[in-house]
């Protein structure tokens, strides 16, 4: 027995006609009548009484009917759902991801990604960067929107770079610098600063001390905080300049972003697993990539 069997019997059993179901299936009469018996031999139990111009279900026929119509309805539904998969319609997201720099475009980005593909169950987890490499490496996130970490390379994962994000230094509006258009990094020199954890941020961290140390001094810090929330927050306090990427100060903040030269940057990536690449990540990546081609990403 097979479904083929199974649609040539809901036909007769719908047309309660052979002639009319050949005709619906088109298929000749004598090959659905050998259908018919082939699938009452394999039942064992006659699903239908036929005559020369009668054609009646049998209450075992009655049956069958109402399971072959569930069945093969289910049967249409899971082909449907396996190509909605293949197209990246349906499946699973797992995006881990890192949140001030992400901030100015995830929420949008994700509303796009689930109005067209709202089958595709997505769940988000905020980590740190090195956390988030860690989870895709490890097959447990889909992909991570995050920073190089220096443990990358090995980790072997793909990625895609969005942005390089400038540093710069945020500053209270009433700090005697905070009205300038661009500051040198040596201007810093003596000022007690504010700067992410290593631990939290290590290509920040590092991309701030290395910068320091080209411009001929090591940064006196004030405080290492776990969040660039916090960063902020310190600054706002009054306990010394933060220094941070140009994408985490938020609009209406009080605060005041100068670019800092010689000009630093800190790259912003995907990552994910080239041998594990299934469908809703490929669209979250070209819808991705789409609107950081567009300029959608970074809306002021």
């Amino acid at each position: 027995m097979d479904l083929r069997h199974l649609r040539y019997f809901q036909a007769v059993a719908e047309e309660l006609s052979y002639a009319r179901a050949a005709q619906r299936l088109r298929i000749a009469q004598p090959a659905l009548s050998r259908a018919i018996k082939d699938l009452e031999t394999d039942l064992g139990v006659a699903v239908l009484e036929r005559s020369r111009h009668h054609v009646a279900l049998t209450p075992a026929g009655a049956v069958l009917l109402q399971e072959t119509v569930l069945l093969l309805d289910g049967w249409e539904e899971s082909l449907r759902r396996v190509r909605r998969t293949a197209d990246g319609e349906e499946g699973e997201l797992r995006l881990g991801y890192i949140g001030p720099p992400t901030q100015p475009f995830l929420g949008r980005l994700l509303h796009e990604y689930r109005t067209r593909f709202p089958q595709v169950s997505v769940h988000l987890e905020e980590r740190t960067p090195e956390r988030v490499w860690e989870m895709v490496a490890r097959g447990r996130l889909s992909a991570g929107l995050t920073r190089p970490v220096p443990s990358h390379t090995a980790l072997g994962l793909r990625t895609l770079t969005l942005r390089e994000e400038r540093l710069g230094v945020v500053l209270r509006p009433d700090h005697p610098m905070a009205g300038q258009p661009a500051l040198e990094w040596k201007s810093l020199i003596g000022q007690a600063l504010v700067i992410l954890a290593r631990r939290e941020g290590a290509s920040l961290h590092d991309a701030i001390l290395a910068a320091c140390r080209q411009a001929g001094f090591m940064p006196r810090l004030a405080h290492t905080p776990s969040l660039i929330g916090t960063v902020l927050s310190y600054t706002e306090a009054g306990a010394g300049p933060g220094i941070v990427t140009d994408s985490v100060v938020p609009p209406g903040s009080p605060l005041r972003f100068i670019p800092l030269t010689p000009a630093a940057v800190v790259p912003l990536v995907l990552v994910w697993q080239e041998d594990q690449d299934p469908p809703p990540v490929q669209r979250f990546r070209e819808l991705l990539s789409d609107w950081n081609a567009s300029g959608q990403l970074w809306l002021k």
